[in-house]
This record gives C-alpha cells, structure tokens and sequence, in this order.
C-alpha cells in the first residue's frame, strides 16, 4: 500500500468527507452480529469513529503512523500501524470489514486472501469511496481544469480505479445489491480549499513544482464558487459475504 498521505495527516482529519448515514444503516442491516470490526486504511479513523457505535470492538490499521495519530479517538477503537495485506489478526476475527477511498491502493490479490481469512463464516465485507464531487456550473469549470489540467499528470496510476467507480477492481465476493447513496454538503470556501489540498495529485505537483496548484487557481475558484456552497459526492458502496 501507498504512503501518500502522511505528510498532510492534520488537513486530512479536518477536511476529508464523511459518509452519510444511510450507507451505515443499509451496511449494519447485512450484519448477523456486532462484536468485532475492522477498517482497514483507515486513516484519520472516521469510519472507525461511526462503527463504534454499534459494534463492541472495532480494530483500524494504517501503514502511517502520523495518520493514525490524528485519528479518532474511542475507548473501543484499536489502532495499530501494520498493512491490509498482512496483519496480526486471528483467523475469523470480524463480522465485518470495511475499506475506505483506499482499496485502490492495495494489492488485491494479498489483500482479498487477509479479508477471507479475518472475515468471520457469515461476516460482511465493505468497500466505500466517493467519486470526483459537483457542484455549480462556473466551480465545476474551475475543479476541471485543476483535476484533470493543472495536476492531471501528477495522479497515481490507481487513481482510474475511483474514477471507474470502484466497478472495475476485482470482487471474488458473494455481492450484495446496494442503493444509490450520494452525499450532499455545504461547504464554505474554506472548507472546499481545504479538501482540495489533501488531494494527493496536489501534494505531487507541490512537491515538484514548488507550489500548491490549489493556491495558482484559488482567486478564480473563489469568483466561481463564492464563500458558501453547494457541494455533491457520488458514493460508491460494493458489499459481499463470503458465500
């Protein structure tokens, strides 16, 4: 798995989307029992922070430890820095496993073999993740020439895996059906600047160019967006079982 956010792990934890409540509801109904969870890439712990709730246990690993620092903190959350792909965890430990905006950065093949060994026999297995977002017109323009323009190049080849919509990934899962589900904000300026720069595209073209591409374009997205938003996320949601 790729490191590609470490470095910015405080804009992470305070900018990056939540889920909506709705994938929780549909995700926790597939769920036989709720003793032990696991998040894997889990990186400021948001998801974590939502299965607490309804699960007893919940286990998050991360491969960065300044991300696992900046998580959320819960007496029945358990973080430990360690791979998806190979962990300490018994065999059949989890009623469900989830991923989040990360699977497109694992291997799959080592990946799938730790789930099929962690899952519990009737467990469930989770991939979430949230498309490029919308919103009015003039910003979307502006989100355009930065996304697939200014930073274009500077994208990890694993970022066509998102943009299929997570479709594409393999699946050697017993898949469950789901709903659509998108995830609508109102954002101010701030906020939307703030996102922008925990992109990892964007920390790439800082890092060569020495300049975040977010700042060249700021002036302009803030004539197109204003100070307060509408903002749209897709979400994408695949769900299985074992058998």
């Amino acid at each position: 798995m790729k490191d590609n956010f470490s470095t910015q792990s405080n804009l992470y934890a305070k900018f990056r989307p939540t889920y909506p409540q709705e994938l929780y509801d549909f995700m926790f109904a597939q769920c036989s029992n709720f003793s032990a969870a696991w998040d894997c890439g889990t990186g400021n712990g948001q998801v974590p922070g939502v299965l607490s709730n309804s699960f007893e246990e919940v286990f998050a690993t991360d491969i960065s430890s300044q991300q696992l620092e900046n998580a959320i903190k819960k007496q029945n959350i358990h973080y430990s820095q360690q791979p998806s792909e190979n962990t300490n965890f018994k065999d059949q430990s989890f009623d469900l496993i989830t991923v989040a905006q990360a699977i497109h950065w694992f291997n799959f093949d080592e990946f799938y073999k730790e789930v099929k060994r962690c899952l519990k026999p009737v467990g469930v297995f989770a991939v979430v993740g949230y498309e490029l977002f919308s919103s009015n017109e003039e910003t979307n323009i502006v989100i355009e020439e930065l996304y697939h323009g200014l930073i274009g190049p500077y994208w990890d080849k694993e970022r066509y895996l998102l943009e299929e919509g997570y479709k594409t990934i393999p699946f050697p899962f017993k898949e469950i059906e789901t709903p659509n589900i998108s995830l609508n904000l109102d954002w101010s300026f701030d906020e939307l600047i703030g996102y922008l720069k925990t992109w990892s595209a964007v920390k790439h073209y800082e890092n060569d160019k020495g300049v975040n591409p977010v700042d060249i374009l700021k002036k302009e997205l803030r004539q197109a967006y204003g100070e307060h938003g509408k903002i749209h996320y897709p979400i994408l949601f695949r769900l299985g079982k074992l058998s």
